[in-house]
């Protein structure tokens, strides 16, 4: 999800990261007393670290600080691989920043704990109804909304135009995507000597796997008087077994591709031997970036099933509890992400804004061009899954679901034997 792509790039971008002393430093922070005279002063710790994201972020603090002197925003630079340690610190010492830049999955065990402040009565109606209420869900928490979702990544397929006009596969439109019946034999179509119609990089199956099969309603994780289990049905065995059948049945997708990230794909894709990746929608910016000069690629929307569904992890912002100047937090986050700025962020980061508003502005400020409209389209079918609310889900991802899956992707066990490890792994971690 969101933070593996952080942690997969951080290492190629040249971001200046503060660390945990910025984060927790005393100075004019959430915790001055609110009568206090001067300005109000919020600190502000972001996680963008693409460049053109960056500038974006500072470019809007440093706006919003020439038109707002009376509450003036401290942006402070955080980084992916380490702010949840942060986090963990500056919550315990009482010394959090006042807005606190994160991720939906990440922000629950927070939330639990109290260091987030409910903002369902901070925001206003028309703010909140920009966002989908199946957005909103990814943020709740007993009852509590503890963060704003503002942006998000959906699985999208990236083409090699070239090879989809030589084969007679037209290119759906942004707002009507192939059936995965209809994906599976256009990969067939697009296979050949020398040539593959997809690469499915699966090297950490888990996350693309609980997204896509939400497709068919597969839940995996169900919940019954309190009590959370592994379940492994029809629905659930939908989109392995259609992958499986890629591999070795139809032969349309490529075996060496199943220990590969996305970004490992790259080479072969640009070089004819596979057609199509499933992937990021972030993925367009290595097209854009690295693509041989005259390379075609086009954006396809994403597969359906039973539907378009697929699981939401928004990046956040979330206002502290420890904040003296809530209300403040929350009239600088409704500015910060107004239509128009969560449109600048969100093509800094080549994700999706959650907001319809931003959503319209980002396809009219690109044209839709660079698959922009594809991305903008996508966002309707992003909402809450099973697995995003279970607390073991990481363990169980780590130990038991990822070995399983990568087994049965490399043809070393049965769909039984898949489903098998994954009931018993639940029951191991959700004893």
């Amino acid at each position: 999800m969101l933070r593996s792509r952080f942690r997969r790039l951080a290492a190629a971008t040249a971001v200046a990261v503060v660390g945990l002393g910025a984060l927790t430093a005393c100075g004019d922070g959430g915790g001055e007393d609110e009568n206090s005279s001067g300005p109000v002063k919020l600190r502000f710790l972001s996680l963008a670290w693409q460049k053109e994201s960056l500038q974006a972020n500072k470019d809007l603090v440093a706006k919003w600080n020439s038109e707002h002197p009376d509450i003036q925003v401290e942006y402070v630079q955080g980084d992916w691989n380490s702010v949840h340690d942060q986090l963990v610190t500056s919550f315990e010492g009482g010394d959090a920043a006042d807005i606190v830049h994160y991720e939906a999955s990440a922000i629950g065990e927070f939330s639990k704990q109290g260091y987030l402040a409910d903002v369902s009565k901070l925001l206003s109606a028309d703010f909140k109804g920009q966002i989908d209420p199946g957005v909103w869900d990814t943020v709740t928490l007993d009852g509590k909304v503890t963060g704003v979702p503002f942006l998000l990544e959906s699985q999208v397929v990236i083409a090699n135009k070239k090879l989809l006009d030589a084969a007679g596969v037209a290119v759906p439109p942004a707002d009507g995507g192939w059936t995965w019946d209809e994906f599976q034999a256009n990969a067939q179509k697009l296979t050949k000597p020398g040539q593959y119609g997809v690469a499915w990089a699966l090297k950490s199956p888990t996350n693309r796997v609980m997204n896509l099969a939400l497709n068919y309603d597969g839940k995996f994780f169900y919940t019954d008087g309190g009590k959370t289990e592994v379940k492994v049905g029809d629905a659930e065995k939908e989109v392995p077994k259609r992958i499986h059948d890629m591999l070795y049945t139809a032969r349309s997708a490529s075996p060496e591709a199943l220990g590969m990230s996305g970004a490992d794909t790259l080479p072969g894709f640009f070089g004819g031997k596979y057609a199509m990746l499933p992937g990021s929608v972030s993925l367009r910016q290595q097209m854009v970036e690295q693509a041989p000069a005259g390379f075609e690629w086009v954006t396809l929307p994403p597969v359906k099933g039973l539907s378009s569904k697929q699981a939401a992890n928004p990046q956040t912002l979330s206002i502290s509890a420890d904040s003296k100047h809530k209300k403040q937090a929350a009239q600088f986050l409704e500015w910060f992400l107004n239509p128009t700025n969560m449109a600048t962020l969100a093509k800094g980061d080549w994700l999706v804004p959650t907001g319809k508003q931003a959503n319209e502005e980002l396809v009219k400020a690109t044209g839709g061009k660079q698959g922009w409209d594809v991305a903008a389209d996508s966002a309707a079918d992003l909402t809450v899954a099973p697995f995003q609310k279970v607390d073991g889900y990481p363990e169980w991802k780590t130990k038991y679901a990822t070995p399983a899956l990568q087994q049965y992707f490399a043809n070393k066990i049965t769909l039984d034997q898949l489903a098998t490890q994954l009931v018993d792994g639940g029951k191991q971690v959700l004893r």
